[in-house]
């Protein structure tokens, strides 16, 4: 059973798009199987073994744009992977290009990005390490 404070901990150590992969393997330590990240508030759903667990909006209501634009949100995506933005920054430039919500599945290794219609704008494979 994981905790909240276990993934707190985990996140804590991120500091930009390029330690994303070693945050996911921290996941997978704890048995996180999948997680739901909503742009709008902040909030992430984690799930795993019979357990979901909610963190509570880490900002006010944000606006998702009506048509998600893959192109700009892969450019902005790419990006921050380099470590060229800030997470705050990332979920603007994510809003902004239409991206609602993403889900990580930590099984499947897979971060896909989905618009407000329930659309995959972007599917993209996590490495097994930042290596």
């Amino acid at each position: 059973m994981f905790t909240l404070d276990q993934i707190a901990q985990a996140h804590s150590r991120v500091r930009s798009g390029a330690d994303f992969p070693r945050y996911v393997q921290d996941l997978i330590a704890l048995d996180v199987q999948r997680y739901t990240t909503w742009l709008a508030d902040g909030r992430v759903d984690y799930e795993g073994l019979g357990q979901v667990l909610s963190t509570t909006a880490k900002h006010a209501a944000q606006t998702i744009a009506d048509h998600g634009d893959k192109d700009h949100f892969r450019e902005r995506l790419k990006l921050h992977q380099r470590g060229g933005t800030d997470y705050p920054t990332f979920c603007a430039d994510a809003r902004d290009a239409g991206v609602e919500r993403w889900v990580v599945d930590t099984g499947a290794m897979t971060c896909t990005y989905f618009d407000k219609s329930g659309k995959a704008l972007l599917v993209e494979r996590i490495p097994a390490t930042g290596a």
